[in-house]
């Protein structure tokens, strides 16, 4: 399979108490650990507010894609992603996503079938089913 796009980012420094940088360097953060989590927190990004942005992104533009492949003219719509950290009976952690759609103006029933067709469509959906609990809703 070719790939269509490839990122690359490295983290350096302390991991979550580190730096990350993408190659091209358009994504240059400080990371800190939360204070939930018994960090810093402050004005520092993590990982997970970093996933939740990337994930809100592609779960809206799978959305465009399958509105545009059904004929479907979208209002302006958001995508709201929450990345909660769990910890395991056995010492690690798990992550769990909630994936909020808007679609003003919608049909309650078609905005449903909507984030349906997104969730099986969208990179970031195909690549956590199965391993992480993922929910996703729509609000019309």
């Amino acid at each position: 399979m070719a790939a269509l796009y490839t990122a690359e980012a490295i983290a350096i420094g302390e991991g979550r108490n580190g730096e990350v940088r993408s190659s091209d360097g358009v994504i240059d953060e400080i990371l800190a650990v939360p204070k939930e989590m018994g960090g810093p927190g402050g004005d520092k990004t993590n990982p997970e507010q970093l996933f939740a942005a990337g994930y809100a992104a592609c779960f809206h533009s799978a959305m465009q894609a399958v509105a545009r492949r059904q004929k479907i003219k979208l209002p302006e719509t958001s995508v709201t992603a929450q990345v909660s950290v769990f910890t395991l009976d056995n010492g690690g952690f798990t992550l769990g996503v909630e994936l909020a759609a808007h679609v003003p103006g919608f049909e309650q029933g078609a905005a449903d079938q909507l984030v349906a067709a997104a969730h099986q469509v969208c990179p970031y959906s195909n690549a956590t089913r199965g391993n992480i609990e993922v929910s996703v809703t729509a609000t019309v």
